[in-house]
C-alpha cells in the first residue's frame, strides 16, 4: 500500500509543479524519477543506470522518428501542402465534421504506426483543418489522439497486440482478434469523439507559438492567399501517405506467416518499412513541394527551426520515459498484480492489470507486454482459457493499456507540446479523454465476451 501513496504523491507532485508553478516538464520528471527511485528504495548503484538507460534508450527508439516526422511537418506547413491537404480532405468529407475528419484519419494511421508518430505526422493536418473551419484546437486535438489510440492498443499489426497474442498464446488467430478488436475499437474511437465534441467552441489558452510563422496564428484566408498557388493534393499527401505505407507493409510481411516469406524481399521490404527509413523518404518528397528560388536555403532554415520545435518534444519524452523506468523498476509493479490478480473478476482481471501498469509506468506497449505475461497463467481459472477467451483477454489488455495516459506517458507529452495545450488543460481534457475511451472499449469487450464466451 506504501508503494502506490509514494506513486500517488509523485504524480500529484508533478501536476502541482508543472501546472502551478510552471516548472519545466523536463524537470519536474527527472526529479520525480530521481526522488521515486530514493523512495521505492532502489539500490544506490542501480538509480542512475536505470534513469539514464531508460531516457537514452526511448530517445533511440523513438528519437529519430519524432525528429523527421517534425521535419515533415514543418515543411508540410511552409510549404503550403498542410493546407492543400485540408482542402482535398474537406471536399471529401465536408466543413461539418472536422472532429470527425480527425479521428478517422487516427483511427486508420495507428493500425500499423505508433500512436506518437502518428500524430507528430498528422498534427500539421490537423492545424490547418483546424484552422479552415474554426473549430477549437482543444476539441481536434482530443479527437485525433483519441482515434490514434483507439487501434494503437487494440488492432494487430502494432507490436503491443501482436506481442499480448503471443504471450497468452493466440498468435495464430490474429484474424479474430482483428476482426473483433475493430468493432471494439470503433467503440473507443466514438466514445473519444463524443468527448471531443464537448471541446469544439470552448476556447483554451494555448501555450505560445514557437515563431511568428506557426499556422495557428494567421486566419486561414491570410494563410490560403500568403503560398500563392498550392501544391497539388495528391502531392501534398505523398510526404504522409509513403511513409505510412511503408511501414504498413513492413509490419504485414513480418507476421507469422510471413506472407512473402523470408527471402531477400522480405528483408528489402522490412528495411523500408523501419519507421526511421520511412520517414526519410516521406522528407526526401517533402522537399520537392519547395519551389521557387532559394530553395536550398529555405530548406536549410526549416530544418533547422525542426530540430529547435523537436528539441523540448525530445527531453520531455525522455524524462517520462525515465520516470516510467524507474517505476518499473520498483515493488509498485508487483504489488498491483498480486493484489488485482486474486479478484475473481473475469475479463476484468486482465483490464485492471493493465490499466495499473499503464498508469504506474506509462508505456502502452510496456503494459500491453507485461499485462499480458503475468495473465497468462490465469486464464483458466478465470474461464478464460477458451481460444475465444484468449482473444478477448488480449483486447481486455489492450483496453487497460489506454487508462490513462499522463504524466509519465510520452504520448501526453507529445499531444499536449505539439498541440500547445497547457499542461493543467492536458491533465483535465486530454488524460480524461484516455480515460473515457478505455471503459467504453472494457464496455464493448465485455458485451461481446456475453455472445462469444
Amino acid at each position: 500500500m506504501l508503494d502506490l501513496v509514494i506513486l500517488l504523491l509523485l504524480v500529484a507532485g508533478i501536476v502541482l509543479v508543472t501546472a502551478r508553478w510552471k516548472v519545466s516538464p523536463f524537470l519536474a520528471l527527472m526529479g520525480a524519477a530521481v526522488l521515486g527511485a530514493f523512495l521505492y528504495r532502489l539500490p544506490l548503484v542501480e538509480i542512475i543506470p536505470t534513469v539514464t538507460t531508460t531516457f537514452g534508450t526511448t530517445l533511440g527508439n523513438i528519437g529519430l522518428v519524432i525528429l523527421f516526422g517534425t521535419m515533415i511537418g514543418v515543411i508540410l506547413e511552409r510549404s503550403g501542402a498542410a493546407i492543400a491537404m485540408a482542402e482535398s480532405l474537406i471536399r471529401i468529407l465536408g466543413t461539418r465534421f472536422p472532429n470527425l475528419t480527425m479521428s478517422l484519419i487516427g483511427y486508420i494511421v495507428s493500425i500499423p504506426v505508433f500512436c506518437d508518430s502518428g500524430y507528430v505526422i498528422l498534427n500539421s493536418l490537423r492545424k490547418a483543418i483546424t484552422l479552415r473551419t474554426g473549430v477549437s484546437a482543444l476539441a481536434t486535438s482530443i479527437a485525433l489522439m483519441t482515434g490514434l489510440y483507439a487501434t494503437h492498443t487494440l488492432v494487430p499489426p502494432t507490436p503491443g497486440p501482436l506481442a499480448a497474442a503471443e504471450n497468452i498464446g493466440v498468435a495464430d488467430n490474429l484474424g479474430m482478434i482483428i476482426a473483433v478488436g475493430l468493432p471494439v475499437s470503433v467503440v473507443a474511437a466514438l466514445a473519444g469523439l463524443a468527448y471531443a465534441s464537448f471541446f469544439s467552441r470552448k476556447d483554451f489558452a494555448p501555450l505560445p507559438a514557437e515563431d511568428a510563422a506557426d499556422i495557428s496564428e494567421q486566419s486561414y484566408d491570410e494563410l490560403r492567399e500568403s503560398y500563392g498557388k498550392l501544391p497539388n493534393g495528391f502531392l501534398a499527401f505523398f510526404p504522409i501517405l509513403l511513409p505510412l505505407v511503408l511501414i504498413c507493409v513492413g509490419s504485414v510481411v513480418k507476421l507469422p506467416a510471413r506472407p512473402i516469406g523470408d527471402g531477400t524481399l522480405f528483408d528489402v521490404v522490412s528495411f523500408l518499412g523501419t519507421p526511421v527509413i520511412a520517414l526519410t523518404l516521406g522528407l526526401i518528397c517533402a522537399v520537392t513541394l519547395l519551389r521557387g528560388h532559394g530553395k536550398l536555403a529555405r530548406f536549410n532554415e526549416q530544418i533547422n527551426d525542426s530540430v529547435r520545435i523537436a528539441a523540448p518534444i525530445l527531453l520531455i519524452t525522455g524524462a517520462g520515459a525515465a520516470f516510467g523506468g524507474v517505476l518499473a523498476a520498483s515493488p509498485l509493479t508487483e504489488f498491483l498484480s498480486d493484489n488485482l490478480s486474486g479478484l475473481g473478476i473475469g475479463l476484468a482481471v486482465p483490464f485492471l492489470i493493465a490499466a495499473a501498469l499503464k498508469t504506474a509506468q506509462g508505456s502502452s506497449t510496456v503494459a500491453i507486454v507485461s499485462s499480458s505475461a503475468m495473465v497468462a497463467p490465469m486464464l483458466g481459472s478465470l474461464g478464460l482459457g477458451s481460444p475465444e477467451g484468449m482473444v478477448l483477454s488480449v483486447l481486455a489488455i489492450g483496453a487497460g493499456a489506454m487508462v490513462v495516459s499522463h504524466a509519465n506517458d510520452s504520448y501526453f507529452w507529445v499531444v499536449s507540446q505539439l498541440s500547445r495545450v497547457p499542461v493543467a488543460t492536458a491533465y483535465r481534457t486530454l488524460t480524461v479523454a484516455t480515460l473515457i475511451e478505455g471503459v467504453a472499449a472494457f464496455a464493448a469487450i465485455w458485451v461481446a465476451s456475453l455472445f462469444l464466451l
